[in-house]
């Protein structure tokens, strides 16, 4: 704890400059003034005409609270909604169909000491949280007194929007993204279907780096770990949408990934002769947007750039010196539990040589149109009990970093973007607790860095990668020090990319985790970089919006020389073989090859190299296993796996090309994989942004996993910048659809053509130019 109080004292230290600039006369414009209640001083609220606020205040405090009543002022639904999903009162409003939810969402609420929990992150955080939620409040009872103003959504739903605590900001942390307790559940699953080859067949579910091959846990049996151990889990992690009058679970897909790219181009390879960020991370496709652009300025701290909307801080952009853009980074911090229960007392659980009773906290949720309902809690010492199997007489807990002190999603980087240099910056990401993340660095003075973080377990004797008995044979020796990560300061290359892969050096005494996504974003971003010795902010534009798919070029090279008797297999074949990879909307390659990649080859190579019960128990593939394979194919077929290879890829690809002509006519020339990929930004109430034609995949640049049964797209960037690293004037932005979460605002959609054809907007910074481009001005004052 005291190496995270230095962390944050220093940081803390540099917030010591006034870095506003003087004011301009504005240009004529509307302006309104506000009062709002526990405002110090005056603050101005300028918000340009592409919706991004730019908040000046005199104070921190009084620049926190205006920060929380912006929010509110422009998310209020988006950010209420989240915080009654995450506390787990959805109940309270829509009635007793959400206890369950409600339930497993408590079951994942911060519970641990408060103090350890502000402490974690640093002087000012708690001060910082209080002043937002004071913040929001304002804008609430605000509502209260001018009800004509509340967002539609409250009133289509018949709830008013509920007021907010401090701990509410950090408590809630099932929005966070973390690892791995799925494919645990898969690897047990494939175990127990392949019989006594089982834990060989897990090879095909994720390519391991480093290199590792996992063996059984002692003592666990893969086959009592039940296929819905993780309702629980998911009940408490999942969104909730607006259907039939009535909210309902957001859909699951198993295909949806989120991970992001962020890049920095070094001075020497730079055609501005100054660093260039650049930063996309990928995450469900809204309206509202999961990121919220904001302009931060008061004495000490001038910063822009996205940040969560219930979150006070800036996770991603600039403070007029460091720049900061960040990707997830494969920590394995999760671990599912086992447990025997005791036959003559179901309470209580083995562990060591004895028995262990649960514990279990009762709370009373309330209930629209009824009573409060008590519901019970159950834990275990390593955390939420996530089924209890009666039949098998066993429990299932899950143990998480969510629930360690420091660990609320984002809320981190209230220390890290006030870092005036690399070292400040590091200091800060040494202590980060999660989501873990990756953060690429470039400052004013030229400098450009990599700096990874995310509180890591330390395991010993086990490698995370299956579930394990809950009897104290695999606990965690505690966490690793964040100083430890590796980290990357101007390499010679003048380049640095992250893209969610495999990054550690070799043989770094760090295990962080064994999953990670496949290298090929990373592959495209390194080799478009390295091509052009002066890249541009609009090179890197551009690079965001790169549609190649290396997987596509690989699988593309095996077909060379394939031939076969079927007519459609000789159609797919002509219109295949010599196509480049690049999965635009409007290519006719891309709307045949992303079928028959997602649709025809993958469960078809599934069947082929797996049992029955195995392959039916994958949902995914890893698609680097199947490369391998189609590159390789006596060692995953056997003798004569050549033969067998084409066959499967000829048998495939016929049987593609008929369903794609199905949907798309007979005439390949004018197939499109946009008319079968779609964007829809999608609101719990219906208020969707969309459909648009949509390219690329989930192995793109610009990525787009999407649901293979209805080609929706589902992960994404959303929200897109390129920094401009000291003219900071020229750097760029988009936020899709819009930055307002109130569908009566022009700002709700008018972003989503500009993000569809990459037409960014100005990230505007200095006072001159965002007066001069300035739409409202919104004067906060106290009140007397």
């Amino acid at each position: 704890m005291r190496r995270r109080l230095r962390a944050g004292a220093a940081l803390a230290a540099v917030l010591v400059l006034s870095l506003t600039a003087p004011p301009v006369v504005a240009q004529s414009r509307q302006a309104t003034e506000q009062v709002v209640p526990g405002l110090r001083q005056p603050v101005e609220l300028v918000v340009d005409e592409w919706g991004v606020p730019h908040i000046y205040a005199q104070n921190t405090d009084d620049l926190f609270l205006a920060q929380g009543f912006n929010a509110a002022r422009d998310r209020l639904f988006q950010i209420d909604l989240w915080r009654r999903r995450g506390l787990g009162e959805l109940s309270s409003v829509f009635g007793s169909a959400y206890l369950e939810q409600d339930k497993a969402t408590r079951m994942f609420l911060y519970r641990g000491d408060m103090g350890r929990e502000w402490a974690s992150y640093g002087p000012g955080a708690k001060q910082a949280a209080t002043r937002f939620t004071e913040g929001v409040n304002a804008y609430v009872r605000w509502l209260e007194r001018n009800p004509d103003r509340m967002p539609p959504e409250f009133r289509q739903l018949g709830y008013t929007p509920a007021l907010w605590r401090p701990e509410d900001v950090v408590r809630i942390r099932s929005h966070g993204i973390s690892k791995n307790v799925f494919s645990e559940v898969l690897r047990s699953l494939i175990a127990c279907a392949g019989g006594a080859g089982g834990i060989e067949a897990t090879a095909a579910l994720w390519q391991l780096e480093p290199e590792h091959t996992t063996t059984l846990p002692k003592g666990l049996d893969p086959c009592s770990v039940p296929v819905d151990v993780l309702r629980t889990y998911d009940l408490a992690t999942r969104g909730v949408v607006f259907q039939n009058g009535a909210l309902r679970l957001a859909p699951a897909d198993p295909a949806a990934s989120e991970g992001s790219n962020s890049w920095a181009v070094s001075p020497g390879r730079s055609a501005t002769g100054r660093p260039i960020l650049a930063s996309d991370p990928h995450r469900s496709l809204t309206a509202p947007s999961l990121r919220y652009l904001a302009h931060l300025s008061a004495p000490g701290i001038d910063v822009i750039g996205a940040g969560e909307p219930a979150l006070p801080g800036i996770s991603i952009g600039h403070n007029g010196t460091v720049a900061f853009g960040l990707t997830i980074f494969g920590t394995d911090q999760e671990d599912l539990y086992v447990y025997q229960l005791d036959p003559a007392d179901p309470g209580r659980y083995r562990y060591g040589d004895g028995w262990e009773r649960f514990t279990t906290i009762t709370e009373k949720v309330p209930v629209a149109g009824g009573s409060p309902v008590e519901v019970e809690l159950p834990f275990t010492r390593h955390g939420p009990v996530l089924k209890i199997d009666k039949q098998r007489n066993l429990a299932y807990a899950l143990r998480t970093t969510w629930l360690e002190p420091g660990t609320s999603p984002y809320f981190g980087s209230l220390t890290y973007m006030g870092a005036r240099d690399f070292k400040q910056f590091a200091a800060a990401m040494s202590t980060w607790g999660g989501p873990p993340e990756n953060q690429v660095y470039a400052d004013t003075s030229g400098n450009i860095g990599w700096v990874p973080g995310g509180l890591t377990p330390r395991r010993t004797g086990y490698d995370g990668l299956l579930p394990v008995p809950g009897d104290g044979r695999y606990e965690w020796k505690g966490f690793y020090d964040g100083a430890r990560l590796p980290r990357s300061y101007n390499p010679p290359r003048g380049l640095i990319s992250s893209a969610n892969e495999f990054d550690l050096p070799a043989n770094h005494p760090v295990q962080v985790g064994f999953e990670w996504d496949p290298p090929y974003r990373k592959q495209r971003i390194d080799e478009v970089l390295a091509a052009s010795p002066r890249s541009s902010v609009d090179d890197s534009i551009r690079l965001q919006a790169d549609k190649v798919s290396k997987p596509a070029q690989r699988i593309v090279r095996v077909l060379a020389g394939l031939t076969s008797a079927d007519p459609d297999a000789q159609r797919a074949l002509a219109l295949l073989q010599p196509w480049g990879g690049a999965t635009d909307a409007d290519s006719p390659e891309a709307a045949l090859f992303e079928p028959w990649f997602s649709r025809h080859l993958v469960p078809a190579f599934r069947r082929a190299v797996l049992p029955p019960a195995v392959a039916d128990a994958i949902p995914v593939l890893d698609v680097r296993v199947l490369i391998d394979a189609l590159e390789n194919p006596e060692r995953w077929f056997g003798t004569g796996g050549k033969a067998v290879r084409d066959d499967l890829l000829a048998t495939t690809l016929a049987a593609a090309y008929r369903e794609v002509a199905g949907r798309l006519g007979a005439d390949p020339r004018l197939w499109k994989w946009g008319a079968l990929q779609y964007t829809d930004f999608t609101s719990p109430v219906g208020a969707n942004v969309g459909p648009f034609p949509r390219g690329g995949s989930a192995y793109t640049v610009d990525a787009s996993s999407y649901n293979a049964a209805t080609y929706q797209q589902s992960s994404g960037a959303s929200f897109k910048m390129v920094l401009d690293v000291g003219k900071w004037d020229d750097s760029r932005a988009v936020n899709a659809p819009g930055q307002s979460g109130d569908p009566r605002s022009p700002h709700y959609r008018d972003l989503a053509e500009r993000w569809r054809t990459s037409n960014y907007f100005p990230l505007l910074y200095s006072r001159a130019q965002v007066e001069r481009h300035a739409e409202s001005t919104i004067k906060l004052l106290p009140q007397r």
